[in-house]
């Protein structure tokens, strides 16, 4: 680290669990963000403020209107833009050590799976089923750690799923691929704008943990907030032996 590495990330170092050591290992990291909304906007922020070396930020979608309420990536200028780009153009605004790839696209099959490769982390900050399960897939394959955070109306919930160890369970072992999930979407159903940025944050938090080898990521625990009573709920779940994905392991 350079002087203004030290200059930057002085009040990280100053923590006796993430010191020197840690900052380091953040500035060398690489995290692969699948969506740039609502979730992915802390996160990302967070992300770059903290000094992640390289981050990808991955979403075929464009800036609309009613997206600023709460996807604070964006902002009123930069409609019409993609989210990536625009998220890219944010973050380096915000640090400009760090390199950002913007991927305008909905990562699926090979792409998804070599983005993982690569990634020393990866966030899960989209809204869909389809995708939060291939993205578990590509990490169970490649046994990258994944944080997973979700969001809608006044209830939110993140959990960890660290894929390193042989024991921890896999998304798909907490919620099982099914046909018949009712999915709501925040278009239809809205969602408290500053409670993705509560969630967001989260993951941001649970991702710096593991990449600086410190504290105890909610590896086979759920959390779930009530916006509306403030109040958390923990639920402790444990690898199913018989997942589909993950129970070859």
């Amino acid at each position: 680290m350079d002087d203004q590495h030290l200059l930057r990330y002085a009040r990280h170092i100053l923590l006796d669990e993430l010191g020197i050591e840690g900052q380091e290992r953040l500035l060398s990291a690489r995290a692969l963000i699948v969506g740039a909304g609502g979730l992915g906007s802390p996160a990302a922020y967070y992300l770059a403020s903290a000094g992640v070396g390289r981050i990808t930020l991955a979403d075929d979608d464009e800036v609309e209107l009613s997206n600023l309420q709460r996807q604070i990536l964006h902002t009123t200028d930069r409609l019409g833009w993609s989210k990536a780009e625009s998220g890219r153009r944010a973050l380096l605004d915000l640090n400009p050590d760090v390199q950002v790839q913007a991927r305008v696209q909905r990562l699926l099959g090979a792409e998804l799976d070599d983005a993982v490769a690569v990634s020393d982390i990866v966030l899960d900050c989209c809204d869909n089923f389809a995708t939060r399960h291939a993205v578990n897939r590509a990490c169970v394959k490649h046994r990258k750690p994944l944080v997973s955070g979700a969001a809608i109306r006044f209830a939110g919930q993140i959990s960890v799923f660290d894929l390193r160890r042989d024991d921890a369970p896999c998304y798909h072992c907490l919620f099982p691929e099914a046909d018949d999930v009712e999915e709501l979407r925040c278009a239809t159903t809205g969602v408290l704008g500053p409670l993705v940025g509560i969630i967001g944050s989260m993951q941001a938090a649970e991702a710096i943990k593991i990449l600086a080898q410190m504290g105890d990521p909610l590896v086979g625990r759920l959390l779930c907030l009530d916006a509306l009573t403030m109040q958390w709920n923990e639920v402790r779940f444990r690898r199913d032996p018989g997942c589909l994905v993950c129970g070859h392991r």
